[in-house]
């Protein structure tokens, strides 16, 4: 009998090797990649033990073992299985409804004022740099962060430079956590966010740079980091930070990434 492969069978590899791509590039920005290569070790060891050599007393541990996996990885994954769910679940540009909303939602008028509150936002976090103040500050996107501005004080002001200059200024109560602004409103202060455990981030960087980037893990948020040791501006966004930015870039990119 013949070992045939078939159009149907080369569409279901390439779908594999993509899913484990995409999982080992997860896990690596995670952190979690030596474990992923120790799953992929153990399974080779496992068709080795019970389906080459057939050795019966340490295959029928093996494959106990197996047996319990789904469960075994839900426990060990369960930060990366809740992010990859998120992301699947959330409104990427270039989506049927990001199309319709280009075409039939948006307008001059909205436009400007978007680009007044980026301006506000790119302004205050200028003169933030130049006092060396630190500042986190969280524009959401499609995804909803309710959850984490309900762990801060609730503001619903609307944008303005000063004000996101004074909610940071040092003796002020609210300048620890994050500002969060959605729907064109500074939405909440002294927010509480998720702290990224991606084990590549430099010893340098501090809990804003690992909140910026723990909430743009878990969303499709963008977080602005203002550092208060360099007085540095950074922006992350899908788990990628980039640092030591002129307010003139943060402008280019905000515009760009909140026109979508």
């Amino acid at each position: 009998m013949g070992f045939h492969i078939g159009f149907k069978d080369i569409i279901d590899i390439f779908l594999v090797a993509i899913l484990l791509y995409q999982t080992f590039k997860l896990l690596k920005r995670t952190g979690g990649a030596n474990i992923f290569f120790g799953i992929l070790a153990f399974i080779i060891c496992w068709i080795i033990v019970s389906f080459v050599f057939k050795m019966e007393l340490l295959g029928g541990i093996f494959d106990r073992i197996i047996s319990v996996g789904a469960f075994a990885m839900i426990v060990l994954f369960q930060d990366e299985i809740r992010r990859f769910f998120s992301r699947l679940g959330s409104r990427r540009k270039g989506s049927i409804f990001q199309v319709f909303k280009r075409f039939f939602g948006s307008n001059s008028n909205e436009k400007e004022k978007t680009d007044f509150d980026l301006v506000q936002i790119v302004l205050a976090c200028r003169n933030l740099s130049k006092n060396s103040t630190g500042a986190l500050i969280i524009l959401t996107r499609n995804n909803n962060l309710d959850f984490y501005s309900h762990s801060g004080e609730q503001i619903g002001a609307n944008i303005n430079s000063r004000l996101i200059e004074s909610i940071f200024f040092k003796n002020s109560p609210l300048h620890d956590g994050a500002l969060i602004v959605s729907n064109r409103k500074l939405k909440a202060a002294a927010c509480i966010l998720p702290v990224s455990k991606n084990q590549a981030i430099p010893k340098r960087m501090g809990l804003r740079h690992r909140a910026a980037l723990g909430i743009t893990e878990h969303s499709d948020a963008i977080a602005i980091v203002v550092s208060e040791e360099t007085g540095h501006i950074s922006y992350a966004v899908n788990g990628q930070l980039t640092v030591n930015l002129k307010p003139e870039q943060l402008e280019h990119f905000l515009s760009d990434e909140m026109a979508q």
